[in-house]
């Protein structure tokens, strides 16, 4: 039976897509490398909200042990997910990571349709040719004037398949978890993964002036709790072939904040692609609005 519609979920997408725009903006100001800034967002992160979700639940969470096992592997999922990105970004262009990471709605997509025979209907298949099309023109230059393809490349299509996995691991995981429990575990997940690659990698986890500190804690709070809590709380209400195009907004978004904050300019070809995405995006969300798609289950406490 259809879903009730709840513009809930859908205010919350859109703040997710708004705070997760400013992702880019936190890894580029603050003059630290990329996995670095990563750790510091989810361990950010998971010491506000673990210790939040403790006390919600008076010291014991009320959730079966084998349901901890889903967001935490998101958690872990997302750690590949920015540890392969970032590190693509050093052996290719950022134009090159940014399409080829954001292809993720098409696996998510397949992945939905073929193994677990979610319903897409042709509005939603238009809608995303548009927003993959208008990818390609907001960031794919670099990719088709200089087509060789990379090492960088390479990490940047196995960073869209990790993140491909995020989506759908926590569409799972919204089944049985909160959405604020969901959040908090994910960052513990990816805070604990992501201290192991730098660990590994020797990034320098210390020695940084305070500014860099401060945009530490402004990309947990801002990007991860607030952008990851507002998508996950969405996920467990819309299904995740329509939450991961719809997120492909934020790079476009970070683009245009990129004007102001870094003196860049757009060019008409972005511009096209621009209106291309979010076009895209409005017909994937209609193919939700003709009830077509079938719905999630819902948890209580969302």
């Amino acid at each position: 039976m259809p879903a009730t519609y709840k513009p809930a979920p859908y205010f919350a997408l859109l703040l997710g897509v708004l705070c997760l725009s400013l992702s880019a903006i936190f890894v580029r100001t603050a003059q630290a490398p990329g996995i670095v800034t990563s750790f510091y967002r989810m361990t950010t992160a998971a010491m506000i909200l673990l210790p939040v979700i403790l006390i919600r639940s008076k010291g014991r969470l009320n959730i079966k042990p084998r349901w901890l096992f889903a967001p935490l592997a998101a958690g872990f999922i997302t750690a590949l997910d920015h540890g392969t990105w970032s590190t693509a970004v050093a052996f290719t262009s950022i134009a090159n990571a940014n399409l080829i990471n954001f292809i993720a709605p098409v696996w998510v997509a397949l992945i939905s349709w073929i193994f677990w025979k979610e319903r897409l209907p042709g509005w939603f298949w238009i809608g995303l040719a548009l927003v993959i099309s208008g990818m390609t023109f907001v960031f794919g230059s670099n990719l088709f004037l200089h087509p060789a393809f990379s090492k960088g490349d390479a990490l940047a299509l196995l960073s869209s398949f990790f993140f491909a996995g995020y989506y759908l691991i926590t569409q799972k995981a919204r089944l049985r978890v909160d959405a604020l429990t969901s959040t908090g575990l994910i960052a513990l997940g990816s805070a604990v993964t992501l201290l192991v690659i730098c660990l590994i990698s020797r990034a320098p986890l210390a020695g940084y002036p305070p500014q860099t500190w401060g945009i530490f804690i402004a990309s947990g709070i801002i990007s991860q709790i607030a952008g990851y809590f507002c998508m996950t709380y969405a996920l467990g209400h819309i299904p995740a072939s329509i939450v991961s195009p719809t997120m492909i907004a934020s790079p476009v978004i970070s683009a245009l904040l990129a004007i102001p904050i870094a003196g860049e300019s757009l060019n008409l070809f972005q511009v096209m692609g621009g209106i291309l995405v979010f076009a895209g995006i409005l017909l994937v969300n209609r193919a939700q609005s003709v009830k077509k798609i079938s719905p999630l289950v819902e948890v209580e406490s969302k």
